[in-house]
């Protein structure tokens, strides 16, 4: 069977784990709050109400899309621009070329650092096979001017961080829906593996200060994997409506 991500690719190995799941939705949802076209997620109604399930859902189903076969992941982008396009039927409007290439970095960017916090460094190799896939998602939702290479889509992403982010009163009402879905716990725990994982003008955007408490919780946390009690962590850290959602994601 003809997959749209082959078997043993390393996409797979990070799509494949909650832990990198969860840390690329927590660099996704600093950058969803600072982007200049939130306000297209506001929208709808549905990011405020739930901008917790609203923003995992949307880095889950990328998820989904890495271990499907072809026919069914083509299908399954070909919803997400039906989606789309309902919307801005609604609205009256198009919504912007470079807020879905944004959205679409977000995933190959926070892949990418993600696995490197969490597991090991990727070669330029596997960068060049991660950027491939997250490349063939973009064309097929006939996203434009994509960058050919992975080489050249670092240097486009850099323009897009200094470009196409900012404060504004949205940043503001999610960090507050943040808080008030998580708890102050869940919260604070969502702020720190942000600065681990954001990029420095997100994090200076966010006032996001280094912990010096961090980096040795982590390596207590990986090693917490190998005594194979990371999932008894999670059980007690996640939010109960999404706990079993986000452990059905491990796959290995």
């Amino acid at each position: 069977m003809e997959y749209f991500v082959q078997p043993g690719s390393v996409v797979r190995r990070i799509w494949g784990k909650s832990d990198t799941v969860l840390f690329i939705f927590a660099g996704a949802s600093a950058e969803f709050a600072l982007n200049k076209a939130v306000d297209w997620l506001y929208f709808t109604g549905q990011l405020p109400a739930d901008p917790m399930g609203r923003l995992f859902s949307t880095v889950a189903y990328a998820g989904k899309i890495v271990f499907l076969p072809n026919r069914e992941a083509i299908a399954a982008i070909d919803s997400i621009n039906e989606i789309h396009r309902a919307v801005e039927k609604k609205r009256g409007e198009q919504i912007p070329q470079w807020s879905y290439r944004d959205v679409l970095y977000m995933l190959i960017a926070y892949s990418i650092t993600a696995y490197e916090l969490l597991e090991k460094r990727l070669t330029e190799s596997e960068k060049e096979e991660i950027y491939d896939v997250f490349h063939r998602v973009g064309s097929r939702m006939h996203i434009k001017d994509l960058p050919e290479t992975y080489r050249k889509w670092v240097t486009d992403r850099e323009r897009h961080l200094s470009r196409d982010l900012e404060p504004s009163t949205y940043t503001h009402d999610l960090y507050r829906q943040y808080r008030k879905h998580l708890g102050p716990v869940r919260y604070r725990l969502l702020l720190e593996v942000q600065q681990m994982i954001c990029p420095p003008g997100v994090r200076k955007m966010l006032e996001l200060q280094p912990n010096p408490l961090i980096p040795p919780a982590l390596v207590v946390y990986k090693l917490s994997r190998s005594l194979a009690v990371d999932k008894l962590l999670k059980s007690f850290l996640l939010p109960a409506a999404y706990r079993q959602q986000i452990l059905e994601l491990d796959r290995f």
